[in-house]
């Protein structure tokens, strides 16, 4: 199971720390990912972390967002900065390998 939080409403430029918690002994196994999808929009790679704490981004957040995991917590967690109103979305934690995925939070961008 996996639960996300952390999203809310934010002005250009700011920043929101989402946290997504994990339920399960073998989490610190799995690769881990964050998606997002915009209102009239398909889900979208956000960002993903390995089990060995590898970390890709899609270019449009590279340099402004940042994914990390805790595992002694089962946490993963997105730290974003510089956010654009074109971040706006609900923001989904994801384990590939299982195909689970959380219930989502909604981050919006606006002034």
């Amino acid at each position: 199971q996996l639960v996300e939080s952390g999203g809310g409403l934010v002005q250009p430029g700011g920043s929101l720390r989402l946290s997504c918690a994990a339920s399960g002994k073998t989490f610190r196994l799995y690769p881990m990912a964050w998606y997002r999808q915009a209102p009239g929009k398909q889900r979208e790679f956000v960002a993903g972390i390995d089990s060995n704490d590898g970390t890709n981004y899609v270019d449009s957040v590279n340099g402004r967002f940042t994914i990390s995991r805790h595992n002694a917590q089962n946490r993963m967690y997105l730290q974003m900065n510089s956010l654009k109103p074109e971040d706006t979305a609900v923001y989904y934690c994801h384990i590939p390998v299982l195909g689970s995925w959380g219930q989502g939070t909604q981050v919006t961008v606006s002034s």
